[in-house]
C-alpha cells in the first residue's frame, strides 16, 4: 500500500531528519539529521513489484554513506581549525545532492525507483545538502561555480541519448542543480524560489507519468490516453520543466539570468543558457515523437485513476507563472 503505516512513519522521520539538519547549529547535529534522513528513505525505496528497488537502495546507501563519512571527517578537521577541509566538506555535500562531477550514481539509482520515490530523490533529498552548502557559499564560491558549470554540461549532454524517462529526468535534475547552485551564489531567496518552482514542475510531470505508468519513449507513443487533454498537459509540463517561455518554469530562470547579469558572471550564464537549449531539445523530442508517431494499438494499459483534478492541477502549475511575473520579481527585490 502506498499510504501504509510504515511508509507514513518513514516519511515523517525523513522530514524530521531534514528539519534537524537545517536547524542545527553544529556539523555533528547536521550529520545526525542526514543519517536519519538516509535511514528513513531507504525503506521507502523498496517496492514489492519492482525487482530493481534493492539495487537502487544499495547504490543509494553506499554513496550517501561515503558522503556522510567525508562530511563528518571534514567537519571534525574544521573544528580543529584546519580550514582547508572546507573544500572536501563542500564536495561531500555535492556528492549527496547528485551534482557533477559526483553525479555518476544519480541516473542509475533513479532508474531503479518507482516514480514517487524518484520524485522525492529529485526534490526533497536536495534540500539538506543545498542548505548546508549555503554556509560555505562565500569561501567555496569558485568550487560551487565550477560544479554548476559541470552540472550544466553533464545534464545537457547526458540526456541526449536517453530513451528511459527516469534517466532522462535524472539528467534534467542534474542540469537544474546547476541553475540552483547559480541561484545560491546570488542569494538564498533566489535559490528557494527556484527550488519551489522546480519541485512543482517535477511533481506535475512525475505524477502524470506515474498514473499512466510511463517509463520509456515507446510507452508515450503506444499509449492512447482517455483524453487528448492528458497528453497536452503532459507535454506542457515537460516544456515548463525545461524552462520554455511563457510557462511557469521560465520565471525562476529569468530571475537567475537577471541576477547573473547584474553580478557580471557572464561565463556561468553562457554555459547555463547553452545547456538549456539542449534540455529543451530532448523535451521537444519527447513531445514531437509522441504526437507524430502515435500508435492506435495500445500496448501498455493506463490506470483509470488519472482524475480530472490532477489535470487541472498540472495546468494551474504550468500556467500560473503567466499570471504572477511581477509578484515573482518583487519577491526577489
Amino acid at each position: 500500500m502506498v499510504f501504509s503505516p510504515s511508509r507514513c512513519l518513514f516519511t515523517s522521520t525523513l522530514m524530521l531528519g531534514i528539519a534537524i539538519s537545517i536547524s542545527s547549529n553544529s556539523w555533528f547535529a547536521a550529520w545526525m539529521g542526514l543519517e536519519l534522513n538516509l535511514l528513513s528513505f531507504i525503506p521507502l525505496i523498496f517496492m514489492k513489484h519492482n525487482q530493481y528497488s534493492s539495487e537502487a537502495a544499495l547504490k543509494y546507501f553506499l554513496i550517501q554513506a561515503l558522503g556522510s563519512t567525508v562530511l563528518l571527517i571534514s567537519a571534525v578537521m574544521i573544528m580543529m581549525k584546519m580550514q582547508m577541509f572546507s573544500a572536501p566538506l563542500s564536495a561531500a555535500l555535492l556528492l549527496k545532492a547528485g551534482s557533477a562531477p559526483f553525479h555518476f550514481w544519480f541516473p542509475p539509482t533513479l532508474e531503479g525507483m518507482m516514480w514517487p520515490q524518484a520524485l522525492v530523490l529529485m526534490t526533497v533529498q536536495k534540500i539538506t545538502p543545498m542548505f548546508l552548502l549555503s554556509y560555505y557559499i562565500v569561501d567555496q564560491a569558485l568550487l560551487i561555480s565550477i560544479a554548476a558549470m559541470m552540472s550544466a554540461v553533464v545534464g545537457a549532454l547526458g540526456g541526449l541519448n536517453q530513451t528511459l524517462l527516469r534517466k532522462l529526468l535524472g539528467y534534467s535534475s542534474i542540469n537544474h542543480m546547476a541553475w540552483m547552485m547559480a541561484a545560491l551564489l546570488m542569494s538564498e531567496s533566489t535559490w528557494l524560489l527556484y527550488f519551489m518552482v522546480y519541485s512543482a514542475m517535477s511533481f506535475s510531470v512525475v505524477m502524470l507519468f506515474h498514473f499512466s505508468q510511463t517509463f520509456h519513449f515507446n510507452h508515450l507513443m503506444n499509449h492512447t490516453p482517455p483524453s487528448p487533454v492528458i497528453k497536452l498537459v503532459m507535454f506542457m509540463s515537460l516544456l515548463s520543466l525545461g524552462g520554455l517561455p511563457p510557462f511557469t518554469g521560465f520565471i525562476p530562470k529569468w530571475i537567475v539570468i537577471q541576477q547573473l547579469c547584474w553580478s557580471s558572471n557572464f561565463l556561468l550564464l553562457a554555459i547555463l543558457l547553452g545547456s538549456s537549449l539542449f534540455t529543451l531539445f530532448y523535451y521537444l523530442r519527447i513531445t514531437l515523437m509522441s504526437l507524430v508517431l502515435s500508435s492506435s494499438k495500445t500496448k501498455w494499459s493506463i490506470k483509470s485513476t488519472l482524475k480530472n483534478k490532477l489535470i487541472i492541477m498540472a495546468l494551474f502549475i504550468n500556467l500560473v507563472g503567466l499570471l504572477i511575473p511581477s509578484t515573482a520579481y518583487s519577491f526577489m527585490m
